[in-house]
């Protein structure tokens, strides 16, 4: 929990993107008391030696911890975060379902496939559709991604026809939830139309009714927003953003 008064371990090196507010979700949904480290992405704040150190890929979200010894960790990928956090924090299972169930081997399965499929797909999408250069906003690549993109989000349609549940494995939100939930929610920045797909829509809206979600969406700022501007305010947005993006390779 950000700005709580308990005497935190964990540091939370983070920005406003899909992959970063997948980890502050689970922190505010465990209550765990933790640090936030914002890393300001338009100055290529990751790429500096002292961030290398703790992910050597540059990359958000990373964390720092403590173990009982006093060693400290660092753990990077935002998969093998949520992973950590719910193997050594979720004793009860709140996120989480015990280790060799079948709702844990479930759960891996769904949070693999959001950080192999779902996330580099969206996100080429995202890059082509909003920051490449205007000259191939429009074509083959942006095309390709968003179909992609779509048929993922179909996938995810008919897995919670099937199985007739509240949450991808059963009635248990899980971090692979919270995973994918990360990615839907910036489902119209890439172009996907969520009301195209009604169920994973309804899914998307109990997930947020999780008490600590919508916080979590907010760390270290809010990032909702996007969904309630203009297109041209949007445009505009990606303009400003283009640059360092396409610099950074991000």
């Amino acid at each position: 929990m950000a700005g709580t008064t308990a005497s935190p371990t964990i540091t939370l090196y983070t920005a406003a993107t899909p992959n970063g507010i997948k980890v502050s979700i689970a922190l505010e949904v465990l209550g765990l008391p933790y640090k936030v480290h914002h890393l300001d992405l338009s100055t290529s704040a990751q790429k500096e030696a002292w961030f290398l150190e703790i992910n050597p890929n540059g990359r958000i979200p990373a964390i720092a911890d403590t173990l009982p010894n006093g060693q400290q960790i660092h753990v990077f990928e935002s998969g093998s975060i949520l992973l950590y956090l719910a193997q050594r924090y979720d004793t009860d299972h709140k996120i989480s379902f015990p280790i060799g169930t079948p709702g844990y081997i479930e759960t891996i399965s769904w949070l693999f496939w959001q950080n192999a499929g779902l996330g580099p797909m969206q996100g080429q999408a995202n890059h082509f559709r909003r920051y490449a250069p205007e000259k191939e906003r429009t074509g083959y690549a942006v095309t390709r991604y968003q179909n992609e993109t779509r048929r993922l989000y179909g996938v995810l349609e008919a897995h919670l026809k099937k199985n007739n549940s509240s949450f991808l494995i059963g009635e248990t939100a899980t971090i692979a939830d919270f995973s994918v939930l990360s990615w839907v929610l910036f489902a119209d920045w890439a172009g996907v139309d969520i009301n195209e797909f009604p169920i994973l829509k309804g899914w998307e809206e109990r997930v947020c009714q999780i008490p600590g979600v919508i916080k979590g969406t907010e760390i270290p700022k809010k990032t909702l927003d996007l969904r309630s501007m203009t297109g041209r305010e949007k445009d505009e947005y990606a303009r400003k953003a283009s640059s360092w993006i396409v610099r950074n390779g991000e």
